[in-house]
């Protein structure tokens, strides 16, 4: 698990950022400074990961599930939704533009971040905002395509 621990703890402090720290303190019934130990990469925190029903009721309010995902992903599981994302309006066509507008703003972001030889933090994570929002793109584009093929 060591070699997971960063990559929960990053889709973890995604999440509570996504729901606001206020609310992920309702929401969890935990406090600012508990949240913030559970996506620490400090040492000490190291082994503090949320619990699962802290992390459901975050992703009940957030707008992709993060920490779900993660965890799919290291399992090598692809996720869908049972419904259309509230987002997914239009068809295949759409999403297919969409999915080109996300791309280019995935490479642009990563043009930017290269230029100097070297990706710090920040760009790390501005480009994997663009990622997980690409991957969003492709979720809605599957459920067209899913939807289109049981008709």
């Amino acid at each position: 698990m060591a070699g997971y621990g960063n990559y929960l703890k990053k889709h973890t402090e995604a999440l509570v950022k996504d729901v606001g720290i206020e609310n992920a303190c309702k929401l969890s019934g935990k406090s600012k400074a508990t949240l913030g130990r559970y996506y620490s990469d400090a040492e000490e925190h190291a082994d503090r990961f949320m619990p699962i029903d802290a992390v459901s009721a975050l992703e009940q309010e957030a707008s992709y599930p993060h920490v779900t995902s993660a965890l799919a992903e290291l399992k090598g599981i692809t996720l869908s939704y049972e419904n259309a994302p509230k987002n997914s309006e239009g068809g295949v066509n759409s999403d297919v533009i969409a999915l080109s507008q996300r791309f280019a703003m995935l490479m642009a972001e990563y043009n930017q971040s290269i230029e100097d030889g070297i990706i710090t933090v920040n760009e790390a994570k501005r480009l994997l905002r663009e990622t997980t929002a690409l991957q969003k793109v492709l979720l809605d584009m599957k459920m067209h395509l899913d939807a289109e093929t049981s008709d």
